[in-house]
């Protein structure tokens, strides 16, 4: 007779080496997009290795979910912080990051070597038609979420006809903000960010090492001490970073642009990095001409293929305008410098708001007042998404403008991704994998 497992005892004490090794992995093997790295990383440490407990990792997913920024890397972040510490955290949410980082320069740097040759066009020819279902599944996948009543609806077509209009995105957020606090404090039937599990869902999982009733450890116990060191401390190294490079550079060179613009960017990311991709693609493509709109379908389009968080596309666009504009004199070297600088940017309020408010989180486990904002924010960031859809749909469809007879076969290529990602669930890489097939094939064939 086979003895059953103690589910009553917690794991051992994880060490910081066990910790920093299962992060890269986590960092290589991170595919699907933020909702496949979430469950990923909850049956890693929930589930499999019993690291944390059920609720510790919804209360710290919910916190997450609040800010700005990419909500995956920052739950690691916050877990690795949970566990180690300051030193746990970052270690924890740069490794999320660095593999996408490296992956993505070296994907860079053969996009400028032979994106224009037959078959690298064939391969991307494949690719758009797949980032185009990708972008229309998130916004089909957040209205199914988030659009519960006609007052959302509203706000999310007002949201697109805003940025048909040309509204800038900082004042669409704001003002989706403000109308759903407003909302809020009129009505008290705000349901929560996410489900609570069920007792039974609870009961499932065995005991974790950090588990509901742990004893907390000296960093996550909350003052305002604490909390204005680590804040200051992030500032600090913002403006060391920032001035630094205006000192060396100016103030008009693409650096230090990169630099301000990516750190707004960073602070506005409500809804994820398909909710942030028209900000940036406005203003890398027209406001400050680091690359074209067809080359930044083309980056999204990469981004996709790689591990890590998707808004690590902004080091594609960082290396592109890094490379075309040769910022240390030399295009492969400016490009892996302004690769650096963005993703640092993009990342870094990230990090402080980990540090920063990890501990204050972590005596509070409920914050019902911004549900009411934040499902506004995303019912107006639905609509900047079908705008941005819209935007790669007509590159895709209509590659010559729309004097132009459309491109079939992309069209066809569209829908059956879409079928293929909206009604049969078929994994992120294996349907951008198939339309990868197809454009090789469409290419060898005509």
């Amino acid at each position: 007779m086979t003895k059953a497992p103690d589910t009553a005892l917690s794991p051992a004490p994880v060490s910081f080496v066990q910790a920093l090794k299962f992060w890269l992995w986590l960092g290589c093997v991170s595919f699907g997009g933020p909702a496949g790295q979430i469950a990923l990383m909850h049956e890693e440490l929930v589930v499999r290795r019993r690291w944390i407990s059920e609720k510790r990792y919804l209360h710290a997913l919910h916190y997450c979910m609040l800010l700005p920024g990419p909500e995956a890397q920052q739950l690691a972040t916050y877990t690795g912080w949970l566990m180690h510490g300051t030193r746990g955290g970052i270690a924890a949410g740069a490794l999320f990051v660095l593999p996408s980082l490296v992956l993505l320069m070296v994907l860079s740097w053969a996009y400028t070597v032979w994106g224009q040759h037959p078959w690298g066009q064939a391969l991307l020819w494949g690719l758009k038609p797949a980032v185009t279902a990708l972008v229309l599944q998130a916004a089909h996948r957040m209205a199914k979420r988030t659009l519960k009543d006609r007052w959302l609806w509203l706000l999310a077509a007002l949201s697109l006809l805003g940025t048909l209009w040309g509204v800038p995105f900082p004042v669409i957020i704001v003002g989706a903000a403000a109308m759903g606090f407003y909302r809020a404090r009129h009505r008290h039937d705000q349901p929560p960010l996410t489900p609570p599990p069920s007792a039974d869902t609870a009961s499932t999982h065995s005991a974790a090492w950090l588990d509901d009733h742990s004893e907390q450890g000296q960093h996550t116990h909350h003052s305002p001490k604490r909390l204005w060191r680590a804040l200051g401390m992030g500032l600090g190294l913002w403006a060391l970073s920032w001035g630094l490079i205006a000192w060396l550079f100016g103030m008009g060179h693409t650096l230090t642009q990169m630099g301000g613009f990516f750190t707004q960017s960073a602070l506005l990311t409500f809804g994820g990095a398909y909710a942030v991709l028209p900000f940036v693609t406005q203003a890398a493509v027209v406001q400050y001409g680091w690359l074209t709109a067809a080359q930044m379908m083309d980056g999204l389009a990469l981004g996709e293929t790689t591990p890590g968080p998707l808004i690590m596309v902004v080091a594609f666009v960082g290396f592109l305008g890094g490379h075309s504009q040769a910022v240390l004199g030399h295009p492969v070297l400016g490009g892996v410098v302004a690769a650096c600088v963005v993703t640092w940017f993009t990342f870094l309020p990230s990090f402080v708001f980990i540090l920063a408010g990890g501990p204050l989180v972590e005596s509070t486990r409920h914050m019902p007042s911004l549900t009411g904002p934040l499902q506004a924010i995303t019912a107006a960031v639905i609509g900047v998404i079908l705008h941005l859809a819209g935007v790669f749909a007509h590159h895709t469809w209509w590659p010559g403008g729309w004097q132009t007879w459309p491109d079939l076969s992309a069209m066809a290529l569209t829908v059956i991704a879409i079928w293929a990602l909206v009604w049969k669930g078929t994994g992120v890489v294996r349907v951008l994998s198939l339309c990868v097939v197809l454009g090789l094939l469409r290419h060898a064939l005509l």
